[in-house]
């Protein structure tokens, strides 16, 4: 009988936490991290806090994936198919906002092209100038996030664009996906 009642308590408490799962971050491109490949990330150099991080590597239109209901963009059928086998492993957090803005208790949206991995994870920023807030402490952001982010998660998404603000302007080459 407790172990009956165990497993219907823990299914109950497992169906609760996908129901209040948060919508994924998509912005006007109508793919997660505004098309660019989550899996590259995990392939370019991360430069020290406080220079800037090489940009994002954009995906391609013929190549997608769905997941945590969005479209994602890859530049390979290889990070594709690494992106499907663990997609946890490469999903930015806080489901693509910007990781300065969950810090500070809200859902914002995030540029792809501001983004540093820690300990395995990736996480993506607004503006540069927010950016500058994040690395200023990374722990301590990443603490304050972490504690934000159960409260704030099933929120709707943010729907507005980081590339109509004016302190992005210089920071993406070309807006992703690509090809197709």
């Amino acid at each position: 009988m407790f172990r009956r009642s165990a497993l219907a308590t823990v299914v109950l408490l497992a169906s609760a936490s996908m129901a209040m799962a948060g919508p994924q971050y998509v912005d006007e491109t109508g793919y997660a991290l505004s098309g660019y490949d989550p899996v590259a990330y995990f392939t370019l150099e991360q430069p020290p806090l406080g220079e800037a991080q090489p940009h994002a590597v954009p995906g391609r239109a013929d190549i997608t994936a769905d997941w945590n209901g969005a479209t994602w963009a890859f530049a390979t059928a290889e990070n594709r198919d690494k992106f499907l086998a663990d997609p946890e492993a490469y999903a930015p957090a806080y489901d693509g906002h910007c990781a300065y803005g969950v810090a500070k208790g809200g859902k914002v949206p995030a540029n792809p092209n501001l983004w540093r991995i820690v300990e395995g994870q990736l996480y993506v920023n607004i503006t540069p100038t927010v950016q500058g807030f994040w690395t200023a402490d990374v722990d301590g952001n990443i603490e304050a996030a972490e504690t934000n982010w159960p409260g704030i998660e099933g929120d709707a998404a943010s729907g507005k664009s980081w590339t109509s603000m004016d302190d992005n302007a210089g920071t993406y080459e070309t807006l992703a996906p690509i090809g197709g």
